[in-house]
C-alpha cells in the first residue's frame, strides 16, 4: 500500500517542477523548525541606584565559573563569568577579596540573591542546580531574590552598572536553550 502525502496544496495538474518546488519549501521549513532552539526567556529587573557605566556580560556557551570581588567588609566591587572555558570581561574591579565557584559538568546558576541599597550591590548569593551556593557580600540593606519564570531555565547574562568603585546595580536574564543533540547549549 502506498501513501501520498501532501500538506502543502498542490494540484493534480501542477507541473513536476511545481510539485518539486513546493516539497523542497516544505523539506527546508521542517528542517529549519528543528535546527532552531527552543528557547524561554525571562529577565529579573535590576536592582540598585544605577549609577555609572552600564555592562552585560557575554559569552558562548553555559556559565561555568563565577568570580565575585569584594571590598572587605563593604559592597561588591567586581563580577566575572566564565562562559565554557572563557572568562568574560571582568565588570568592576578585581583588586579585593575574591570568591570563585568552578561548576561542575551539568550544572547551572537557577538563582542570584543577595543585598543592595541606592548606591552599591552589598551581597550578593548565586545557587546552583546541585544546591552548591557563593557567597560574597555583607549582608545588609534590602533584599533581593532573582529566579527564572521557567523550571529548565539558567542564568545566561548578568547586565546592570557599575562605577570605579563597584557594582551599583544588577539585573539576571534567564534561558533555556535545547537542541536536538545531546547538552549543546546556545
Amino acid at each position: 500500500m502506498m501513501m501520498t502525502w501532501f500538506l502543502i496544496p498542490v494540484s493534480p495538474d501542477a507541473s513536476s517542477h511545481t510539485r518539486m518546488f513546493s516539497f523542497l519549501f516544505f523539506a527546508v521549513l521542517c528542517t529549519s523548525c528543528l535546527a532552531a532552539p527552543l528557547m524561554n526567556y525571562s529577565y529579573s529587573p535590576s536592582v540598585g541606584g544605577g549609577s555609572g557605566t552600564s555592562f552585560a556580560t557575554t559569552g558562548e556557551g553555559r556559565i561555568t565559573g563565577i568570580r565575585v570581588y569584594e571590598r572587605s567588609s563593604a559592597y561588591i566591587c567586581g563580577i566575572q563569568l566564565r562562559y565554557g572555558g572563557i572568562w568574560d570581561e571582568l565588570v568592576g574591579g578585581g583588586n579585593e577579596h575574591l570568591q570563585e565557584l568552578e561548576l561542575f559538568d551539568g550544572e547551572t546558576i537557577v538563582q542570584v540573591s543577595g543585598k543592595y541599597q541606592n548606591s552599591y550591590i552589598y551581597q550578593i548569593r548565586f545557587v546552583t542546580s546541585r544546591g552548591r551556593s557563593l557567597v560574597a557580600g555583607q549582608p545588609t540593606y534590602n533584599s533581593f531574590n532573582f529566579y527564572a519564570n521557567h523550571p529548565d531555565a539558567e542564568l545566561k547574562l548578568l547586565s546592570g552598572r557599575f562605577n570605579s568603585a563597584g557594582i551599583t546595580s544588577l539585573g539576571a536574564h534567564w534561558g533555556t536553550i535545547m537542541h536536538q543533540s545531546h547538552d549543546t547549549y546556545v
